[in-house]
């Protein structure tokens, strides 16, 4: 117990003689933390929404205006035995021309007849395997089935826009993490610094590395925990004041959400505690060498 309460009252003694420096260490890491938090927010929304435009690619496979229901059924027990199949829904011609009517209510007011087939509406587990579906259906179709349709051009501009958003995503929390921690250890190292001769004097008299380490990892610890947690307070804030104003200009996106806030703030606490920790007991490791 003696030896914590002296490790606490060094890394405090340590704190208040360098106020300058600690302060300095605790607002880039509150930096660091904020812009991760805000990218990470950020991110993993645009990531759900992909996945949620992804999920909305659909596969029609239209049937011949002469089909019978026992074919239109058995074609329908074909494609939902498909392992890449989530659902198949059925659409009368009847059904589809009331949907185009609601679009379109001019021009189906014009119609002399329904021209609309029946069409089985198939909803894939995943966006990726629209094209495959979409080929394997018109290769395997029946004679009772004109023909399948899947949005060609749009739908892979949806893909390739998914994979790309979810690489940039991954490639810049990286580099936001990697960049945070070489400035939380190069103000750290200032800290460090300024103390090399009350180290050597240390090591000289017989302490070991962990006890000289211990306080600059704590005071580390405290940057950390301080830095991070005004991060999560000021996304707070932001969230309860910005968010409301914003959500009512986004249409459609009632199945995409971000990371929960929770789970982001204790990612960020965590976050902030292993840089601030992990950057005090790197940089310090030169200085142990006496």
């Amino acid at each position: 117990m003696s030896r914590v309460r002296l490790l606490f009252s060094e890394a405090w003694a340590s704190i208040r003689q360098n106020i300058s420096t600690t302060f300095a260490a605790t607002m880039t890491v509150l930096i660091g933390m904020f812009l991760l938090g805000l990218f990470i927010a950020l991110g993993t929304w645009v990531v759900s929404w992909s996945h949620h435009v992804k999920s909305e690619l659909l596969v029609k496979d239209y049937f011949a205006q002469d089909a019978t229901p026992r074919q239109e059924q058995v074609t329908m027990l074909k494609i939902r035995s498909d392992p890449r199949v989530k659902t198949v829904v059925f659409v009368s011609k009847a059904k589809a021309l009331k949907q185009m009517q609601h679009r379109l209510p001019g021009v189906v007011g014009a119609l002399p007849s329904n021209p609309l087939p029946d069409t089985a509406v198939v909803t894939p587990k995943k966006g990726e395997y629209s094209q495959a579906l979409y080929r394997d259906l018109n290769r395997t179709k029946p004679s009772w089935v004109d023909h399948a349709s899947w949005g060609g051009t749009t739908a892979k501009r949806v893909l390739t826009v998914a994979k790309v958003i979810s690489l940039v995503f991954l490639i810049a929390v990286i580099l936001l993490v990697a960049a945070s921690t070489l400035l939380i250890a190069n103000t750290i190292r200032l800290s460090i610094f300024s103390r090399r001769r009350e180290i050597e004097v240390m090591k000289l008299v017989g302490a070991t590395n962990w006890f000289v380490r211990g306080p600059f990892m704590l005071e580390g610890l405290v940057c950390g925990l301080v830095g991070s947690l005004s991060a999560v307070v000021l996304l707070a804030i932001g969230k309860t004041v910005a968010l409301p104003s914003i959500l009512p200009h986004l249409h459609d996106t009632s199945g995409v959400h971000a990371l929960p806030f929770a789970l982001n703030a204790l990612a960020l606490l965590a976050a902030g505690l292993l840089l601030g920790a992990a950057g005090s007991g790197l940089t310090l490791h030169r200085f142990l060498k006496v």
